[in-house]
Parts: structure tokens; C-alpha cells; sequence
């Protein structure tokens, strides 16, 4: 008998063959079919979070803004908190004075981190990136909101700096993980404000040189002014009314409590700040068409 060969299965011309499974769960679909996209409650959170994270993504390629910029608070730390330490020329209830210090230079660092981010949106409105961004779906709040919790976290990162050489200078803070948590919610809301004020100037002056000028014009008053540096009940009257009317007065007034445990306000100091972060978000929002034109 001659052995007959075997014939292959017919294949429907209507049902193609499926590709081998790639992996336990793998489905063409994922491919074909583009995900569902977010509404309702859901847009606002997934831009702001898409925003952030394209602004982190930039420290991949540059990480020297970070490194320059602890120089400072550095020098600060290790000449004038030194000094005034040694001569005891600044009451500080008892605190030695770099201790005292170290979270108005951990407030300084991260506002002058925060404070020159509307330079770089006016580097992307000369780049075109801008223009493209206002385009988007995305609403103007969720790119603001976006941009100034990237410079927050920024400044968290600039923040831990200043913190590991005050520590290593020998400076008493806590470490205990809920304050330090605490520490790190409030250096966000500072750099997110900071860097809409920045925007907002932005808006406002339209140029980078302007920018500058006016951001270095204002770096140091409102540090000297804010009680980095001493007590506020040593200020005389005209300048304690200013402070209180410092956002970075109860930035740093909320770091001591934090990290130092000293007397502090922090449901004012926190209160202030989510309301100076969200009035900064709607001013800098409102200016930011302004740009593009």
C-alpha cells in the first residue's frame, strides 16, 4: 500500500491566523486599539502628573544646576553660620545659631531654584514649544500646575543637599519620617509658588534679560526680609509687617518646627502656603497665553 500523505488543515480566508502569544496575557488589541482616553476628574490630575514628569526628565541630560547651586547654601552654612555662631551676636532662644540657619538656607536654596523658572518658559516661547503645549487639549492650569510641582520637587532634591552637609556640620535635626515628609510638603509648595511668581513676572516682562534683572532685584529682599537669617521679634515694626507678609517667612518658620522642633505655626504656616500655591498657579495660568502671542 502507498502511504497517503497527510493533508494540511483548510484556513478559513475569513479567520487569519492569530501570532504566537507573546507572553501569558499579551492581546493584538493593546496594539490596534488605542488606550480609552481620561475625562471627567481624571484629565486634570493625568496632565499635571505628564507635565511634571517631562520637566524631571531634563535633569537626566543636566544635573549641573544642582550641583552649582548647593554651592551657595554651602558657603552660607559654613562661613556666616561659623561666624555668628562663635560671636552669639543673634538671640535664638537658646538654638545655636547653625541650627538656627540651617532651614532659612534650605528655604533660600530651593526659592532661588524656583524663583528664575520663567526663564525657561520663555526659552521654550522662543523655541516654539510653547505655542505647541497651548494647542494641546491640556488645559493652561494643568501646564502651570504641572511646571511648578517639577521646580518643587527640584527644590526638594536641592533640599536634601543643604540638609546632608548641615548634618554633616554637625546641626540637630529630626529624622523621624513623618516630619521629614512634612519637610518635603512644605519645600513643594514654596518652590511651586516661587516658580509661578516667576511665570507670572515672565508674563508680564515678556524677556529673559527683564526676567533676570527683576528676579535678582527681588531674591534678596525677600530673603533678608523672611526670618532666615533671625527672629522676627527682633525686626523693627516696618520690617515685621513685610515678613508677615513673606510667604517665605512661614516657609522657613515651618522648616524649624519641622526639623528642629522649635516653636512653630504649622497649620498657618502650611495654610499660607497652599493658598500663596494656588494664587501663584492662577496668576501664572492667567499670564501664560500672554507668551505665546
Amino acid at each position: 500500500m502507498s502511504a497517503v500523505p497527510a493533508v494540511p488543515p483548510a484556513v478559513s480566508a475569513e479567520a487569519p491566523a492569530e501570532p504566537a502569544s507573546a507572553g501569558p496575557g499579551f492581546s493584538l488589541s493593546l496594539l490596534l486599539v488605542p488606550p480609552r482616553p481620561r475625562t471627567g476628574w481624571q484629565l486634570i490630575p493625568a496632565r499635571v502628573l505628564a507635565m511634571c514628569i517631562v520637566e524631571l526628565q531634563k535633569l537626566r541630560h543636566d544635573r549641573t544646576e544642582l550641583y552649582t547651586r548647593a554651592v551657595q547654601p554651602a558657603l552660607w552654612l559654613l562661613i556666616f553660620g561659623e561666624t555668628f555662631t562663635r560671636i552669639h551676636a543673634i538671640p535664638t532662644s537658646g538654638v545655636p545659631y547653625l541650627d538656627f540657619l540651617a532651614p532659612g538656607i534650605i528655604a533660600q536654596s530651593a526659592m532661588f531654584i524656583a524663583i528664575f523658572y520663567g526663564i525657561q518658559i520663555i526659552w521654550e516661547r522662543d523655541a516654539g514649544v510653547l505655542t505647541k503645549l497651548l494647542v494641546t487639549p491640556t488645559p493652561r492650569t494643568a501646564l502651570v500646575t504641572g511646571k511648578a510641582f517639577a521646580a518643587g520637587v527640584k527644590s526638594v532634591i536641592q533640599a536634601l543637599v543643604v540638609i546632608v552637609f548641615a548634618a554633616i556640620l554637625g546641626v540637630g535635626m529630626t529624622w523621624n519620617p513623618l516630619k521629614l515628609l512634612g519637610v518635603v510638603l512644605v519645600v513643594v509648595l514654596g518652590g511651586a509658588f516661587f516658580s509661578c511668581l516667576s511665570v507670572t513676572i515672565a508674563g508680564i516682562v515678556l524677556t529673559r534679560d527683564r526676567l533676570m534683572g527683576i528676579g535678582q532685584a527681588i531674591t534678596m529682599p525677600l530673603f533678608f526680609s523672611s526670618s532666615a537669617l533671625y527672629p522676627v521679634s527682633i525686626m523693627p515694626g516696618w520690617l515685621q509687617a513685610v515678613s508677615r507678609a513673606n510667604p517665605l517667612s512661614y516657609q522657613v518658620d515651618a522648616l524649624r518646627g519641622l526639623l528642629l522642633g522649635s516653636p512653630a505655626h504649622l497649620g498657618t504656616d502650611i495654610a499660607v502656603l497652599v493658598v500663596a500655591a494656588v494664587l501663584g498657579i492662577v496668576a501664572a495660568s492667567a499670564l501664560l497665553g500672554r507668551l505665546a502671542k
